[in-house]
């Protein structure tokens, strides 16, 4: 209960449920009518170990009246028009009686030391509460409650429920209202340092870095324990066998909270279109890392690390660094788990990048010589056989660099770049091996196989030379196919020759004056 007033009569204050005045066997009760003439002076109310105010509100009553014959019918609009009747309202209210323990609790001598300073117990600060017990009581409610603050004379804050009743036989004229108060203030502090700790872990949570994902997987321990009661000892081999149970489970994960992040890194306006397309975000080549990680909660791995694909909503390709953990306190259901979900696509793409600046020539886009070499390693050691080889070599490219320049030439090697990796498809592979060497290895092939693709070759190259002005492409090309037990270092050297002897026949046509 809140009272602002200059009268030293009034009481400010808030208070808790009176428990102790009422029948033991009926707490519900109405206080029989013949104790009410003792209340003031009997040993329980002084004795009473919560504190306990005696007071007469006969006097709001009547304002009460009074403004109910003006034509108020909502009190709190009416007090919010004009705050300064919450303070008239305290002032109706005058102060009886208290017990000991009202004085201990707010460090008091006395009464009159209470009442002197009821304006440092009950501040401003409170009279919103106020309002929430002149309320109950306009609402024709002979009992009120409320949970405010009231402070000590030393300033020590305390928090307190209240709870306040008029006295049977009074209900007329509220001139005898008790109201009791409990301090609770080791209760709310506890409660609000749990308040702040559970928003500081939803802040951490929410305004994360990364995406976080609180997720239920207690149905997929159920099918896991479920397979083991039917003897499976190997979930591998089982999957193996029946691959649909990968997909049954991650069906059965239920997602229950996802933060802000999770959000922005799958483009997803809000939760609810995020969880009703989740099957747009897990698609079916996550299933082989879905397996895995099947595999090791079986294996009893509640705690793992891998690197898997998801797609945003909006179809871009998602590559993250996945932390898995069943909660502590859930290892027997897994009924919370948390992923996080670093984004790695960034790195990956540049990972791929520096692998493919590895394998490829930057010029022509083409495979480079080390990737050649390695794949004709690999052929050697492999197969399949035969394998079938060709050489091409760019005709007049120094001319071109000498007369034209550089950039010129870079031209033909780049065009040299188009034609042959429009070409060939894997498994064969089409590879720059030297300033204006170029090879293509066709694993499995005939010879005749070869002797079509150089024919198609040609084709692609007169096509091109009518896209391209300046000097024509043209290739002196060899081809060679391994024979059984042949090393294929020395289907290279056939290749070759026939590769020179072409290069011969070109520069000699070109030497020669034309006919007639």
């Amino acid at each position: 209960m809140v009272r602002l007033s200059t009268n030293r009569s009034c009481i400010i204050g808030d208070r808790t449920p009176i428990i102790a005045l009422r029948d033991p066997s009926n707490p519900a009760s109405p206080m029989p009518q013949d104790t009410v003439s003792s209340v003031d002076d009997a040993d329980m109310f002084e004795l009473a170990p919560v504190s306990l105010w005696l007071e007469d509100y006969s006097e709001l009553r009547r304002l009460f009246e009074r403004w109910r014959g003006d034509g108020v019918s909502d009190l709190r609009a009416h007090l919010k028009q004009d705050p300064e009747l919450i303070k008239t309202c305290s002032g109706c209210i005058h102060l009886i009686k208290v017990n000991k323990k009202t004085l201990a609790l707010l460090e008091a001598t006395d009464f009159e030391h209470l009442r002197d300073n009821l304006d440092l117990i009950f501040r401003a600060d409170m009279l919103a509460t106020h309002v929430d017990e002149l309320e109950q009581l306009w609402n024709g409610k002979p009992e009120f409650s409320s949970h405010t603050v009231n402070y000590t004379l030393s300033g020590q804050r305390l928090d307190v429920q209240l709870r306040g009743i008029v006295l049977p036989g009074h209900e007329e004229r509220w001139d005898r209202v008790l109201v009791a108060i409990e301090d609770v203030t080791e209760r709310e502090t506890a409660r609000r340092a749990l308040a702040a700790s559970e928003n500081f872990a939803h802040g951490l949570f929410q305004h994360s870095p990364i995406s976080l994902w609180v997720e239920d997987f207690s149905r997929i321990k159920l099918l896991l324990d479920g397979l083991r009661e039917r003897g499976i000892s190997d979930l591998r081999v089982f999957i193996d066998v029946h691959p649909d149970f990968v997909e049954r489970c991650l069906s059965e994960i239920r997602v229950i909270d996802v933060n802000e992040h999770t959000l922005k890194l799958f483009v997803s306006p809000d939760k609810q279109t995020l969880l009703r397309r989740i099957g747009d975000i897990f698609r079916a080549d996550m299933l082989p890392h879905f397996q895995g990680q099947l595999v090791d909660l079986w294996e009893g791995k509640l705690f793992q690390q891998r690197e898997v694909v998801n797609y945003a909503l909006d179809g871009t390709q998602l590559h993250v660094h996945l932390q898995f953990s069943v909660l502590p306190g859930h290892e027997d259901d897994w009924s919370l788990v948390q992923l996080a979900l670093t984004d790695i696509t960034a790195r990956k793409k540049a990972e791929e990048y520096l692998e493919y600046l590895g394998q490829h020539d930057e010029l022509t886009k083409l495979f480079n010589r080390s990737f050649y070499a390695d794949e004709l390693n690999r052929l050697e050691r492999k197969g399949p056989f035969p394998v079938t080889i060709i050489v091409a070599d760019v005709n007049g490219l120094k001319a071109t660099n000498d007369e034209l320049g550089h950039l010129a030439g870079d031209g033909l090697l780049r065009r040299s770049g188009e034609v042959l990796g429009k070409l060939v498809d894997k498994p064969a592979h089409a590879a720059r091996i030297g300033g204006d060497e170029f090879a293509i290895l066709l694993p499995g092939a005939e010879e005749k196989e070869g002797e079509a693709l150089v024919e198609k070759l040609q084709q692609l190259v007169d096509i091109n030379n009518q896209f391209y002005p300046g000097p024509p492409l043209s290739f002196s090309v060899g081809i060679a196919s391994s024979q059984p037990g042949e090393r294929l270092e020395s289907v290279v050297r056939r290749a070759d020759m026939q590769m020179y002897e072409a290069k011969r026949a070109f520069y000699a046509a070109q030497s020669r004056p034309p006919a007639g």
